[in-house]
C-alpha cells in the first residue's frame, strides 16, 4: 500500500550545506514537483473521464510554491487559493492520496481530513480542532484555513490570521495561551492569482495590513490571465506590484516590502522568499511576493481548454519556460543532477503518484461495494421475479462504479413499487434504507456547528439579578458595563470597527473602554466591512476572542460574501475541523431613512446558516446573550436595537455573569385569543397596540422568540397556539422575509397547523426601504394602528356579532 504521507521540502543554508546536503535537498524539490504535476495530469484524465466531477489543479505554480514551502514553519498559517497544492504537499498539509480522495469526494474524513468530501479538490484545511472541540497546539502544526473558492475572499480572513501575531507578541496579557502562539512569531501566508487581485476584498485587505502593520505574506501566482481574459483588461499597467508600489515602506513611513521575482527561477524563488519571509516574520512587515512569468499547462480547470484563448506564440512560450522544464535545465547546467538521476526521479513519481490513484478510487469505492451487494440482496428478496424488480438489481449491478446515491435511488424506487407488499423482505429493506438516509445525514449533512464541548447550549444558565434599589440608566450604559466586566474577566476579548475605539461607538456601548483596556483590545478600524469580518474570522481561529463590529445593519451587506461564503460554512465544510467563534456586533430596525432602517432578515436568515442570529429586544437581553456567546465558541450575529440605547432599564446586579440561552423564546404577556409572534424593537410596537386590544375585548399572547437561528427550540409558539388557534406575525422586514420563515418553522417544524381555526397572517413592513422621515416611517413599517387593526380583523372574521368591522 502506498503510504499516505509526502515528501517534504527543507530551507537551503548555502553557509552550511555541504554539496551533497544541497544536492539531495533540491532533488527532493524536484521529486515534489514533479509529483504534484503528474497529480495535476492524472486528476484532469480522472475528470475527463468520468470518475470524478470537476477538477481544479495547480500545474505551472510547483516551484515558487515548493520556495515558498521553505519558509512556512510550525505555528505558521496558511489562506490560500485551489492553485497551491504543491505548497501543500512540501508541507505536509495534505498528501498526494488524499489529494485524490478529495477528488473523488471521499466522506471520509481519514482519507480526506481538509473536508471529509465536501469540497472540491484542491481545497486544502488542517484540523484545529479535537472532537469534543478543544484546541490542538497550534504552534506545533503548520496550519491552514479552510479554503474557499470564490475568488479574493481568503484575503479577509488573511488579515485577522497575521493580527492575531501583532496582539500575541504585542500583549503580555496573552502569553498564556501557549497552544496560539510563540511570542507572535508566526506568519501568516496568503497567495492569489493575479486576475483576482481585482477583486475589491483584495485590496481592501492590503490596505488593512499596511495600516495595521502585522505579518502578513501575500504571494500573487501572475500568468497574465484570468481565465481567458488577458492581464491587460485585469490590471492597471498590466503589473500588480507596479501599481502597488505607493505601499513600499520608505525610512518615514510604514508599509511593505515589495518583491518581485519569475515563477520559473529556483534558485532565485528560494532566495526571494526567504528573505521576505524573514523581514515579515522578525519585523512584523507585511510582505508582497509578485511571482512572474508563471504558467497554466492545463489551462484554468478541466471545464476547457486555454488552447480556445491563448495564440500559438504564448503556447510556444508557456512550453519552453514551463517551471519544471527550467529547473531540470538548471540542475543539469548546474552540475547538480544528470540526465540519468533526474529520468529516474520523474519515473518513480509517475509511478507513486498512479499508485495513490489507484488506491484512493479503491478506498472510496471498497466503501461502497458491500453497501451495494447488500442492496441488491434485500430489493431482490421482496420479489426476484417481478420484472420491475428485477429491472432494478439489474441495472444497479452492471453499475461498475456505484454511487451512494445510486443504491439509495434503487431501493427508494423498489419500496415505491412494493407499497402493497407487507412482508418481512419489504420490512428489511426499509429498515436497511432508513439507516442509511441516517448514516448518509451524518456524512454530508452534519456539523453545521462544531457541538463541542463548549457548545452555547451547554453554558449554564443564570437568571438576571436586581437590587432592590437598582438604577434605571439608559440601555447604553447597561451594555457598556456588560462589555466591561466581560473584558476584564477574559482576556481574549478583543473588539474593533468603525467609531469604536476612541468614541466608544457611535452609541456609546464602549466608551471608556479603550483608555480602561488599550487600543490593541478596542480599537478603531478603517471603513472597510469585508476585511473587519475577516480580521475575526481570522482572530477566533487563533484562540482569540473577537467582536467584530459592522456599524449599521444594512453596511452588512458589504461584507456578506465572507460572512456567508467563509465564516458560516467553516464547521460545515471541515466537518467540524476548524472553528471561528466570531461576535458580529450591530445595530439596526425602526429608524427614518432609506440607508440605515434596512431590516434584511430575510436575507440573514437565508445566507447565514452557520451563525446564531440573536434579536434582542432590549439591551439587558442583549447583554445576557453577550454572556453566553462569550463563554461559548460558535459564531454569532448579534443585532441590537438601534432606537433603544437611551431607552431606560434597570441595572441588573450581575451584569457580566447572568445569561440569555439561545433558541429559548419567552412569552411576553400571556392571552387567549390570538398569538403575536414578533421580535427586535417592533416590539414596542406590539405591546403598545396589545393595551389597546385589551380594551377592545382582545386577548392577545405576545411571544419573543429572542434568538431566529435557532428558533424556539422548544415550541412555545405552538403551545399557545393550541389556546389561541390565531397565529400574527409581525415583522419589519419586507412581505415574505424573515416572517415567511417564521411562519415555516411554527406551522412545518411545530405542526402549529394543527391549531388554526383562520388563516395565519403576517404583518411586515413594505416592499421597499423606509423614506426619510416619521411619515415615512409610519406608512413603510407596522405602526401601533396596523397591529390593532390586523388583530381585529381576525377577530371580525372569526365572530363577527362580537367584533363588527371597523370600516
Amino acid at each position: 500500500m502506498t503510504p499516505n504521507i509526502n515528501l517534504t521540502t527543507n530551507p537551503i543554508d548555502a553557509a552550511e550545506l555541504s554539496f551533497t546536503d544541497f544536492k539531495t535537498i533540491v532533488m527532493q524539490d524536484y521529486k515534489i514537483a514533479v509529483e504534484s504535476r503528474q497529480a495535476s495530469l492524472l486528476g484532469r484524465k480522472e475528470v475527463l473521464s468520468g470518475k470524478a466531477k470537476f477538477g481544479i489543479f495547480g500545474d505551472g505554480k510547483e516551484i515558487p510554491q515548493i520556495a515558498m514551502a521553505k519558509a512556512f514553519k510550525k505555528g505558521d498559517w496558511r489562506s490560500g487559493y485551489y492553485r497551491d497544492q504543491t505548497f501543500a504537499f512540501a508541507t505536509g498539509i495534505a498528501t498526494i492520496k488524499s489529494f485524490f480522495a478529495q477528488l473523488y469526494a471521499n466522506p471520509d474524513l481519514e482519507a480526506d481530513p481538509a473536508s471529509a468530501g465536501r469540497q472540491m479538490n484542491c481545497h486544502f484545511a488542517t484540523r484545529s480542532i479535537n472532537e469534543d472541540g478543544s484546541w490542538k497546539d497550534l504552534t506545533q502544526m503548520k496550519n491552514s484555513s479552510a479554503d474557499i473558492a470564490p475568488t479574493g475572499a481568503q484575503m479577509a480572513r488573511l488579515v485577522g490570521l497575521a493580527y492575531a501575531s501583532k496582539l500575541y507578541r504585542q500583549n503580555p496579557e496573552l502569553a498564556y495561551l501557549k497552544n496560539f502562539s510563540v511570542d507572535g512569531n508566526e506568519v501568516a501566508f496568503g497567495t492569489i492569482g493575479n486576475a483576482s487581485t481585482s477583486e475589491g476584498v483584495f485590496f481592501e485587505a492590503i490596505n488593512a495590513a499596511g495600516v495595521l502593520q502585522i505579518p502578513m505574506a501575500v504571494s500573487v501566482w501572475d500568468d497574465g490571465y484570468g481565465i481567458s481574459v488577458p492581464a491587460k483588461y485585469q490590471t492597471t499597467k498590466e503589473d500588480i506590484s507596479e501599481i502597488l508600489k505607493g505601499f513600499q515602506r520608505n525610512d518615514t513611513q510604514n508599509g511593505y516590502e515589495i518583491f518581485k521575482v519569475r515563477g520559473w527561477d529556483y534558485p532565485a524563488l528560494c532566495e526571494t522568499y526567504q528573505k521576505a519571509i524573514d523581514v515579515c516574520r522578525e519585523s512584523h512587515v507585511p510582505v508582497l511576493i509578485h511571482v512572474t512569468e508563471v504558467t497554466q499547462p492545463q489551462g484554468h480547470s478541466t471545464s476547457g481548454s486555454h488552447e480556445r484563448y491563448k495564440d500559438a506564440a504564448r503556447l510556444t512560450w508557456e512550453k519552453e519556460y514551463d517551471c519544471i522544464l527550467q529547473m531540470r535545465k538548471w540542475m543539469i547546467e548546474s552540475a547538480i543532477a544528470t540526465e540519468e538521476e533526474i529520468s529516474l526521479i520523474e519515473n518513480e513519481a509517475k509511478a507513486f503518484v498512479r499508485n495513490a490513484q489507484k488506491e484512493a478510487w479503491n478506498e472510496f469505492l471498497n466503501a461502497i461495494k458491500e453497501d451495494k451487494k447488500t442492496a441488491i440482496s434485500l430489493i431482490n428478496a421482496i420479489n426476484e421475479h417481478d420484472p420491475d424488480i428485477q429491472r432494478i438489481t439489474a441495472r444497479l449491478a452492471s453499475t461498475p462504479d456505484a454511487l451512494r446515491k445510486d443504491l439509495l435511488t434503487a431501493a427508494r424506487k423498489a419500496l415505491r413499487l412494493s407499497i402493497n407488499n407487507d412482508s418481512a423482505e419489504r420490512h428489511a429493506l426499509l429498515t436497511w434504507v432508513n439507516a442509511h438516509m441516517e448514516e448518509n445525514a451524518e456524512r454530508y449533512n452534519s456539523k453545521l456547528f462544531t457541538d463541542g464541548k463548549d457548545t452555547p447550549f451547554a453554558v449554564e444558565s443564570a437568571p438576571v439579578q436586581y437590587a432592590d434599589d437598582a438604577k434605571m440608566i439608559d440601555g447604553r450604559e447597561l451594555l457598556n458595563a456588560c462589555f466591561d466586566a466581560n473584558f476584564g474577566r477574559d482576556q481574549r476579548l478583543v473588539a474593533f470597527g468603525e467609531d469604536l475605539g476612541n468614541i466608544g461607538d457611535v452609541n456609546q456601548g464602549f466608551a471608556g473602554l479603550q483608555a480602561k483596556y488599550g487600543d490593541l483590545r478596542v480599537t478603531d478600524t478603517g471603513i472597510r466591512e469585508m476585511t473587519i469580518v475577516g480580521q475575526g474570522i481570522g482572530l477566533a481561529m487563533r484562540g482569540l476572542r473577537p467582536i467584530a463590529e459592522i456599524q449599521y445593519l444594512d453596511y452588512l451587506l458589504f461584507a456578506l460574501n465572507i460572512l456567508s461564503d467563509d465564516l458560516a460554512t467553516l464547521s460545515y465544510r471541515t466537518k467540524a475541523g476548524q472553528k471561528a467563534p466570531v461576535i458580529v456586533r450591530t445595530r439596526g430596525h425602526r429608524l427614518e431613512g432609506v440607508w440605515h432602517s434596512g431590516s434584511p432578515m430575510g436575507m440573514i436568515l437565508g445566507s447565514l446558516r452557520g451563525l446564531h442570529v440573536c434579536v434582542p429586544r432590549n439591551m439587558t437581553q442583549a447583554a445576557g446573550m453577550y454572556n453566553t456567546l462569550f463563554r461559548a465558541d460558535e459564531p454569532a450575529l448579534v443585532i441590537e436595537c438601534l432606537n433603544g440605547y437611551r431607552l431606560k432599564e434597570k441595572m441588573p446586579d450581575n451584569v457580566g455573569e447572568f445569561t440569555v440561552p439561545l433558541g429559548k423564546a419567552e412569552v411576553l404577556r400571556s392571552g387567549t385569543d390570538v398569538t403575536l409572534v414578533c421580535y427586535g424593537s417592533t416590539l414596542r410596537i406590539v405591546e403598545e397596540a396589545v393595551e389597546e386590544l385589551q380594551k377592545l375585548n382582545i386577548s392577545v399572547e405576545v411571544i419573543d422568540p429572542q434568538t431566529l437561528l435557532p428558533f424556539d427550540t422548544d415550541g412555545l409558539c405552538a403551545q399557545s397556539l393550541q389556546k389561541t388557534n390565531k397565529l400574527l406575525v409581525v415583522d419589519e422586514d419586507v412581505p415574505g422575509g424573515a416572517s415567511a420563515y417564521i411562519l415555516q418553522q411554527i406551522m412545518e417544524v411545530q405542526k402549529g397547523y394543527y391549531y388554526l381555526d383562520s388563516q395565519p397572517r403576517t404583518l411586515t413592513a413594505k416592499a421597499h426601504r423606509p423614506p426619510y422621515g416619521s411619515d415615512g416611517d409610519y406608512f413603510t413599517k407596522p405602526s401601533v394602528d396596523d397591529v390593532v387593526e390586523a388583530v381585529y380583523q381576525m377577530m371580525h372574521e372569526y365572530n363577527a356579532a362580537k367584533y363588527p368591522s371597523i370600516y
